[in-house]
């Protein structure tokens, strides 16, 4: 049942935080510098696309300090609620901005956009709920929106993350993958597993889709000094450009 129509669990999850429980990512200008260059004066004609938007998280902290009168974000969600509160957002500007509700698991790419028309995809949190037989589609719709050169920034759950080693027994639904408790899922992938996503060939001939510039595991300790327990929080981080 939670493979069947997983955006249903999401549209609940929205209607009951709406947009107040992904806090604004302050963490972005510091790992991803790529990203807010979009939005300096003098950058040019940008098109970056927020996929898995949620409450619009990265397309509003990019358009509220942007000096780049050329710049346009899209953001998209499987969730019609996430979708509902990005567009009823008082910063929601549809002269600089489009929000629409797309699956990245669809067979084909959103009408909204054109092929190799995107120069930044922002993927944050968004593969770890798609199940894996998913993962090559979403692959290839990354793939065929984004110029040559384009680079999707992307960052996920971790295997061994604190979160993970959390869940009982009855939340797997296989391995390293998870229903929460509101029936949404969560995937914990290793650094290989993105590296072999981002580049499988389609073709032995052929050279792979991305070229990896980085691919790194952010592992931070937490200490409860109560129960005298360490824990870690595991995120996996990339760069990755379209060849």
């Amino acid at each position: 049942q939670y493979h069947k129509n997983p955006e249903e669990y999401w549209n609940k999850f929205y209607q009951k935080n709406e947009n107040k429980f992904f806090k604004d990512r302050n963490w972005l200008k510091v790992e991803f510098p790529e990203l807010f260059s979009t939005s300096e004066a003098g950058a040019g004609k940008k098109r970056v696309f927020e996929i898995g938007c949620g409450a619009g998280n990265t397309m509003f902290p990019l358009l509220e300090k942007s000096e780049n009168p050329d710049l346009f974000v899209y953001g998209a969600d499987y969730s019609k609620t996430a979708v509902d509160v990005v567009r009823s957002n008082r910063q929601y500007d549809p002269s600089r901005s489009l929000a629409f509700v797309w699956d990245l698991s669809s067979s084909d790419i959103p009408s909204e956009i054109e092929p190799e028309s995107i120069d930044m995809i922002v993927l944050i949190y968004v593969l770890s709920a798609l199940a894996p037989e998913q993962w090559d589609q979403a692959i290839k719709n990354i793939y065929k929106m984004l110029k040559p050169g384009g680079l999707v920034l992307f960052r996920d759950y971790g295997r061994h993350d604190l979160a993970q080693l959390r869940f009982k027994k009855n939340r797997l639904l296989k391995e390293n993958f998870y229903i929460r408790g509101d029936g949404t899922r969560v995937y914990f992938f290793t650094s290989e597993e993105i590296a072999d996503m981002f580049s499988k060939k389609d073709d032995e001939d052929k050279e792979a889709p991305f070229t990896i510039e980085q691919n790194a595991v952010d592992r931070r300790l937490i200490v409860n000094r109560l129960r005298m327990i360490k824990m870690y929080r595991v995120w996996l981080q990339g760069k990755f450009k379209k060849n």
